[in-house]
């Protein structure tokens, strides 16, 4: 039985320094994207207080929500690296889960600040002063911006809920970009200012859509639910064909410590003279081969 242990410590190192290597790559590109924006997010204060433009101070706080969440998922990597301690015995790899479900929360509330200030500024079109020009310059130096942060992250990992929370907040800025040099466009040629309000509306929608999905899926992690690839019915009969010396699977539990680390406990009757050893290691090949569940705990009774 010694020995069995011992090959499981294995197999768990083995993919936590598989993890550390995506996360030390994850947290260099989130360290530079925090810093890009940043610096751009001062820029754009002084542009809004120069010009005297609400909207690209308005701008500038949503870059700020921006950096205060690509700095939180750096954060959350910094310490995911840090090794388990005896009160915690996984040590924090779970934080960028919880920094993501952070994130979509966070998003949802910008959202919905946005949506508020849009409806107030609809019916009070006329004392706000647009400078458009001013707008313009500003609102396309913030796409490139944030064209080349998303140019970083992409080199991430997008499997990673925590990457997945921040590139979701750097195309919400882009999109505001986007949105922001068609209203200055349209102003500028019609001088019709409602156009703000109303595209920004329509990106606030589409942030939404996303940052729904982000929390879920953290929130399901969280929540220790079975990842979405594995179906514990399908794996019970499976083994129960498969491997000979079951007489009955009683208890299984599968959850996800982090996306893409599933773990598994399994409670069995074995049938009489079964090799236990044996059938434990049959049960431990099969799930990590098949299933891509490594971090296995057996209990035969």
């Amino acid at each position: 039985m010694g020995g069995h242990h011992h090959h499981h410590g294995h197999d768990h190192d083995h993919r936590g320094g598989h993890h550390d290597c995506h996360g030390n790559a994850g947290k260099r590109q989130l360290g530079w994207a925090a810093l890009l924006t940043g610096l751009f997010m001062i820029a754009e204060v002084v542009g809004g207080v120069i010009s005297g433009s609400l909207a690209l101070l308005a701008d500038a706080g949503h870059m700020l929500t921006d950096f205060a969440a690509l700095s939180m998922a750096w954060f959350a990597f910094v310490l995911a690296g840090r090794p388990a301690t005896p009160k915690l015995t996984f040590g924090y790899a779970r934080l960028p889960v919880i920094a993501a479900f952070v994130n979509g929360l966070a998003l949802f509330a910008i959202c919905g600040f946005i949506i508020f200030e849009a409806a107030r500024r609809f019916g009070h079109m006329d004392d706000h002063d647009i400078l458009a020009g001013t707008m313009l310059w500003v609102a396309i130096a913030g796409l490139v911006v944030n064209i080349v942060v998303f140019m970083i992250l992409q080199s991430a990992d997008r499997d990673n809920l925590n990457i997945r929370g921040a590139v979701l907040h750097v195309i919400g800025d882009m999109l505001g970009s986007v949105a922001a040099i068609i209203a200055a466009l349209v102003i500028m040629k019609t001088g019709y200012k409602p156009i703000d309000p109303i595209l920004s509306v329509f990106v606030a929608l589409l942030i939404l859509r996303s940052a729904w999905y982000l929390v879920k899926d953290a929130g399901h992690i969280l929540l220790e639910g079975a990842p979405k690839s594995i179906n514990t019915d399908a794996i019970r009969a499976d083994l129960s064909d498969r491997i000979e010396g079951i007489a009955r699977i009683e208890n299984m539990h599968v959850w996800s410590l982090t996306d893409g680390r599933p773990m598994m406990t399994l409670e069995l009757s074995a049938t009489k003279n079964t090799d236990r050893s044996k059938l434990i290691d049959d049960i431990r090949h099969r799930l990590s081969h098949d299933y891509g569940v490594a971090d296995v705990t057996i209990e035969v009774k």
